[in-house]
This record gives structure tokens, C-alpha cells and sequence, in this order.
């Protein structure tokens, strides 16, 4: 189950955790500070509850981004500790200069110095966006905090968000399963009756939405002549025998094995038909996630469906409802999320009918739109992301929005096979943005910045190079 190797990384991580955990359990009050995503709503919620059982009375703050005006948000409430989790690790000397004590749990690539209390699987040598999550790193800080105040194991209960969180952020796609630490969490979350995994269709929708929207909405992977077509995957279940309509539309969880393997198979042999790759077709099955303590059919119960509608409160300025669902509130908070959710897809809906109105700008090695402030800043990746149900998938897209500063907010979405051949778009976000006045970074195949609206242009022509030396240098 927990797979060979990292148990010294483990160990090193641990160690540095319990002296964070001291220096937390020393304090009565602490700052929180986190990101507004599901990865950063689920490290909040993590540390909440730790916070919580072990006495420390808390204030928790959200973030899109951790700069300046955010450090001095922060300072300004006198914490003599501030909790980073799922940012922190690239302003460390920031974070020093304005003289706040910190401890960081986050996996984003360090910059700077002067943090000594700071968990990140980049200090051990792993990887940020497939060994280990900033829920991760927060999980292993709350299981120090049990450790510290006498009740080891006391925390293990929460590695149900650390999986939620590492989905979230995408970290079980490269290899259609977790791997490195995560897979650590995951052993401990089975062990402690929260988790289960196994193998199934790796799409989104198994538990709430009815099959033939399930596969209407499949991305990555994308299904020729599926993806993107309602009335296409209606006729293909009806030619594979399946009955559509109960008393409900019915959905994936509704089905039978023998339905299941008639639908996969179907699946396997359209994309053969169609030209897909062994590694494309491969990724139609993996690993999949439920939270045993959620109730079957909710979005709750689907670890991609939970991190789904947490996406859906922060992505609106409700990151303290985010935070109410992660901490257990299953009345009012939960309805609200879910009424959230709902604008959420239907923002989604009309983003990726304005993206095919108005079309995708091809260059050499990427392609683009602009949404101006038609989309929301904060959700024009996730359309990026949808939108190579139509888009050329050979390269990588970008999408514009206006930001509410006045600044331009740039999101980068790739596909698992450009980033086998080379495709990093944080490195390229951030050695672009750098150039025209801007910050930029993420992980390989999603990636974000923001830069002057009068650098677009060029900003355009660095990334058009960078990819396409990425892209040459592995070919």
C-alpha cells in the first residue's frame, strides 16, 4: 500500500514538524494565513481542527496570492505567530523583513531564506507537485501537534482533507494515482477508517452527476467524439445497453459492474478507433477516492467532487464557507457551498460559450484567449483547463482576465502529455512574467502570473519561446 522509499524524507519532515508543532502549542493565539483554493481551504482546515482540539485559539485569513500588502494585513494584527499553509515558502525573506515569526507548511519551490520552521517536500529533495501537497505538509504539522500534546495518532482523522487537497491540486494526474508522501496519507487516513481508494473511470461526476453528463464533461482525458457532445454520449450508452433514467438520471455509482464494464470497454474501443495513445487511454482508468465518513451521493463522498465545490466557495469570496464544510458543517454551510457550486458551473458554462464565440488565438507552440472581465479571474484557468475539449491539444493554452487591481491575471492549463514532452508552465510563468514586470509560478501543467496589461504582447512572445524550447528540448 504505502509503497517503497521516503521514509528518510518522512522522517526529516517530522522532525522539522514537531519543533513547529512546540513552538505552536507554546502560543495562545495564532494567525493563520492560507490560499484560496481547494488545497489551501483543506490545509486551513486541517490546521483548524488541530488548532482547535489542542486549545490554540485562532484567526484565519485568505489569500489569492501571499505580497506585500497581504504581509501587512497580517502584521497589522500583532500575532506573535503566523500558521502559513499552502503559501509562505516563495516570501520567506519578506515574511523575515517584516518581522513576523512564522512556520510554513506549503510545496510550492522555496525562495529566499530565513524561515527555519518551514515544511516543504522541495527541502527533502521531493517533488511539490506529485509527492506531496500543502494540505500534506499541513497534515504532517497537525499530526505533530497530537504528537506534542500527548496523543499520537490524535489528528489521523484528518487525512481525509490532506487527500481532498492533493486532488484538488491535481497531484494524483501524471501517474493516475497519488505517489511519494501522499500515498503515506492515504495508508494513514485507511488506517484510521476515513479513506478509501481503488480503481475506476478517472472522470469527474461518479457520485452527483447522471453518466451522459459525466462524460459530456471529460477533459482530460478527452473522448473523441464525446467530450463536449450530450446528445453523442447519450446514443453511445444507449448502444452499449444502458438504461439512462430511473426515477432519477442515473450515475456512475448507480450502475452495476456488468453496466460499468460495458460503458469502459465502450470507452477503450471509441479511443482506440480514434487514434489515442496507449498513455491517453491508460488514464481513463485510475485511482479514485472516497471519504467514508460522508454520505454516498453527495459531492462530499468523491475526493475530486469535494475539492470541486471548495473551488467553488473561495473562487467567489466565501472562503470561510470553504473552511465551515471542511470543519464538519453539514446544515447551513453546506447548503450554501452547494448553491455556490451551482452559480460555479453555470460561470463555467458561459465561460466556455463565450472561449467558442469568440475563438482561440493560435501561435507557434501555444494558443490563447482573452476574456477581458467577461470571466472571472478567479475561474478562467478552470475554463482554460475545459476548454481543450475543443482546443488544439498539442499545445498549451492561455487565458487572460482583468484583475480587480487594474492588473492582467494570465492562467496556464497543459495536458499531462505535453508535460511528458517537456511542457513546465511554472518555470515559463515565471521567467515570462519576471521580464515584463510580473510574478508568476504554479507547477507543470498548470501555472498562473500576473503582469502590466500594456506587457501582454510580450508577455505572449516569452511564453511563445519558452514552450516551445521546452517542448524542442525533449522532442
Amino acid at each position: 500500500m504505502e509503497g517503497p522509499g521516503f521514509d528518510d524524507e518522512l522522517v526529516a519532515l517530522a522532525r522539522i514538524s514537531e519543533r513547529a508543532a512546540e513552538a505552536i502549542i507554546g502560543e495562545r493565539e495564532v494567525v493563520v494565513a492560507s490560499h484560496v483554493d481547494a488545497d489551501g481551504l483543506t490545509s486551513a482546515g486541517i490546521i483548524s481542527a488541530a488548532l482547535d482540539r489542542a486549545g490554540v485559539e485562532r484567526k484565519t485569513l485568505f489569500f489569492r496570492q501571499l505580497d506585500s500588502p497581504a504581509l501587512e494585513e497580517i502584521a497589522d494584527l500583532g500575532s506573535d505567530l503566523v500558521i502559513f499553509t499552502d503559501l509562505g515558502s516563495g516570501m520567506q525573506s519578506e515574511i523575515v523583513c517584516i518581522g513576523l515569526s512564522a512556520v510554513v507548511a506549503d510545496h510550492h519551490r522555496p525562495h529566499g531564506t530565513g524561515i527555519d520552521l518551514h515544511i516543504n517536500p522541495h527541502l527533502v529533495s521531493l517533488d511539490g507537485a506529485t509527492d506531496l501537497s500543502g494540505s500534506g505538509a499541513t497534515f504532517l504539522l497537525a499530526r505533530a501537534i497530537a504528537k506534542v500534546k500527548g496523543h499520537a495518532g490524535g489528528n489521523d482523522d484528518l487525512a481525509g482533507l490532506a487527500i481532498v487537497g492533493a486532488v484538488g491540486d491535481l497531484q494524483d494526474m501524471a501517474s493516475g494515482k497519488l505517489v511519494g508522501l501522499n500515498r503515506r496519507i492515504l495508508a494513514i487516513g485507511v488506517e484510521a477508517g476515513v479513506l478509501s481508494f481503488g480503481r475506476d473511470l478517472k472522470l469527474f461526476g461518479k457520485q452527483t452527476r447522471a453518466v451522459f453528463k459525466m462524460l459530456e464533461f471529460s477533459s482530460d482525458p478527452y473522448i473523441p467524439g464525446l467530450s463536449g457532445d450530450e446528445d453523442a454520449c447519450i446514443t453511445f450508452l444507449k448502444e452499449q445497453g444502458i438504461r439512462l433514467k430511473g426515477e432519477r438520471w442515473r450515475r456512475w455509482i448507480d450502475m452495476n459492474g456488468e453496466e460499468k464494464g460495458k460503458i469502459a470497454s465502450g470507452l477503450v474501443r471509441r479511443g482506440l478507433r480514434a487514434g489515442l495513445s496507449n498513455a491517453q487511454l491508460e488514464r481513463l482508468v485510475g485511482e479514485v477516492y472516497n471519504l467514508l465518513t460522508e454520505q454516498e451521493g453527495t459531492e462530499l463522498r468523491d475526493a475530486s467532487e469535494y475539492s470541486t465545490l471548495l473551488n467553488a466557495t473561495a473562487r467567489y469570496g466565501h472562503s470561510g464557507v470553504g473552511l465551515s464544510v471542511c470543519l464538519g458543517d453539514r446544515g447551513r454551510a453546506l447548503e450554501e457551498a452547494r448553491l455556490l457550486l451551482n452559480e460555479h458551473r453555470q460561470n463555467l458554462v458561459n465561460g466556455l460559450k463565450l472561449v467558442k464565440e469568440e475563438g482561440i488565438v493560435p501561435l507557434v507552440n501555444l494558443q490563447y484567449f482573452d476574456a477581458g472581465d467577461r470571466i472571472r479571474e478567479t475561474i478562467v484557468g478552470i475554463v482554460a483547463g475545459m476548454s481543450f475539449q475543443t482546443a488544439d491539444r498539442r499545445k498549451p493554452i492561455l487565458a487572460f482576465a482583468q484583475s480587480e487591481d487594474g492588473k492582467l491575471k494570465v492562467s496556464g492549463r497543459g495536458t499531462q502529455d505535453l508535460v511528458r514532452s517537456g511542457l513546465n508552465l511554472a518555470e515559463a510563468m515565471s521567467q515570462s512574467a519576471e521580464k515584463v514586470g510580473g510574478v508568476g509560478g504554479g507547477h507543470n501543467v498548470a501555472a498562473g502570473a500576473t503582469i502590466p496589461p500594456e506587457k501582454k504582447e510580450e508577455f505572449l512572445e516569452l511564453m511563445d519561446g519558452l514552450i516551445g524550447l521546452q517542448l524542442r528540448l525533449r522532442a
